[in-house]
């Protein structure tokens, strides 16, 4: 199906065409390039995307948004970023259907995704989402500038590490939904204080369209903050939470074997009954929130229920793995990674070891540094000492410098060694490991635990 046509990229970015042509998918990173996608050509500080246009052509690109002459089917504009603001701009003024902004400190693309799957459910629903973590000043409009013109739901992630940077997405976005995960310290390297956090998270709500629904967490310290923000400019707020006061609330929730939830709701004053596979008290609030824009775009809640019992683990982000111990094939020759080494900051450390305490046998957790979490670092880190303890965590491998605090806080306490890097954990968990383990890996992006976690599922030896 063709996404778009040389004429309607040229209209939408005011650019030049060197003849017609139509292209089906949209990439800024030419490895990632599949036939028949456009491939916009940016210019960064680190490198030049001209360099790579041949590249894009001979993995089958239909076409390129570029700002220098090529022999290859193009458009050519000035500005190749403003080009794909202005094509996501376009993408977003032609869809008719529902449009959904996630944000939050944590939890959004999680949530994203679990929405993707409760609105995608229903027969005959075109749902669109933004993939990966394509939550910045690039992925957002590459997201929307990949969004089909015939879409009923689009769930977009935004995310942000400085003030001002949602207001901006969130123009490109106009939500008609616009939700806010949770507030936690994240990024605290670039804000005074968690106060100033939601604030930059509520820029969110600047984007709504005429009548839009806002969507706050109600156990947040900051919920009302949170709702004054979005007094201006939505016509409805809605509250999710685990206190049935909220207008989406929990009632009474039950773990089951396995790790999910059975949880009693109340949604719209109406009450349901739904399951949910993933484990962890987060995920309640996760589950929440979907359900909470699942009713406000008008779509079936009780089949949003259904997806979220479906809803598997998402890689890095929970994901669980059952890997080879000591090259034994038999159940006793294996252990289970709980994957969460895509990121990590206080909250979310603290929510995935208390799903490590649920899970049965000897826990060992890799535990990675967390990041622009600023002044407050060292303590943050040491912070997590009595949620390792309560995870019952045998055995540990801490990873990186700014561990050392947690280390101290450890010593004496719970086996563990301090390592430098994902090289020499992966090492140390190799001589630690046993068959029947539960591990859990996590920590922020930049630590590379999830190369630890690659080499893990093709085996131990």
């Amino acid at each position: 199906m063709t996404l778009w046509t040389a004429a309607e990229i040229a209209a939408a970015t005011g650019g030049t065409m060197s003849g017609d042509f139509a292209v089906n998918g949209v990439a800024f990173d030419s490895r990632e390039v599949g036939h028949g996608d456009l491939f916009v050509a940016l210019t960064g500080e680190q490198t030049d995307g001209h360099r790579f246009v041949e590249q894009a052509f001979a993995q089958g690109a239909g076409g390129a948004i570029v700002s220098q002459p090529v022999s290859r089917p193009s458009v050519r504009v000035g500005d190749t970023f403003a080009a794909l603001e202005d094509l996501a701009r376009a993408a977003r003024a032609r869809v008719a259907g529902k449009v959904i902004g996630v944000t939050g400190s944590v939890g959004k693309t999680s949530t994203k995704e679990a929405l993707f799957a409760a609105l995608d459910r229903a027969p005959g629903i075109r749902a669109h989402r933004s993939v990966k973590s394509y939550n910045n000043h690039t992925g957002v409009p590459l997201s929307l500038a990949r969004m089909p013109a015939a879409t009923d739901f689009a769930v977009l992630e935004m995310g942000m590490n400085h003030p001002g940077e949602l207001a901006h997405l969130t123009t490109l976005v106009r939500p008609h939904v616009a939700l806010v995960t949770a507030i936690a310290p994240a990024h605290t390297e670039f804000f005074p204080d968690e106060r100033a956090i939601a604030d930059a998270k509520a820029e969110i709500f600047r984007g709504l369209e005429p009548g839009g629904t806002a969507i706050v967490p109600f156990d947040s310290p900051h919920r009302d903050r949170l709702i004054e923000a979005a007094k201006p400019y939505a016509g409805r707020i809605v509250t999710f939470g685990m206190d049935r006061a909220a207008d989406v609330g929990a009632g009474d929730a039950m773990t089951l074997r396995g790790g999910g939830s059975f949880v009693n709701a109340t949604v719209g004053g109406r009450e349901l009954n739904f399951t949910i596979a993933q484990p962890g008290r987060h995920w309640i609030s996760n589950a929440l929130a979907v359900l909470a824009v699942a009713d406000a775009v008008g779509a079936d809640v009780a089949l949003a229920g259904l997806a979220l019992a479906e809803l598997g683990g998402l890689p890095g982000r929970g994901a669980r793995i059952t890997v080879a111990v000591g090259g034994k094939g038999d159940a006793s020759g294996e252990a289970v990674l709980i994957d969460e080494s895509y990121n990590a900051n206080p909250a979310s450390m603290r929510a995935t070891l208390a799903v490590l305490a649920q899970t049965p046998g000897r826990h060992v957790a890799v535990l990675g540094e967390m990041r622009e979490l600023g002044d407050g670092s060292a303590d943050f880190h040491a912070g997590l000492a009595a949620d390792v303890i309560a995870a019952r965590v045998e055995a540990a491998v801490l990873v990186g410098q700014a561990m050392a605090p947690l280390a101290e806080a450890l010593e004496g306490r719970i086996d563990f060694v301090h390592v430098p890097d994902a090289a020499q954990a992966l090492d140390r968990l190799r001589a630690l490991i046993r068959p029947g383990d539960a591990v859990l890996v996590k920590g922020s992006n930049g630590v590379g635990l999830s190369r630890l976690v690659s080499a893990l599922a093709n085996g131990i030896g």
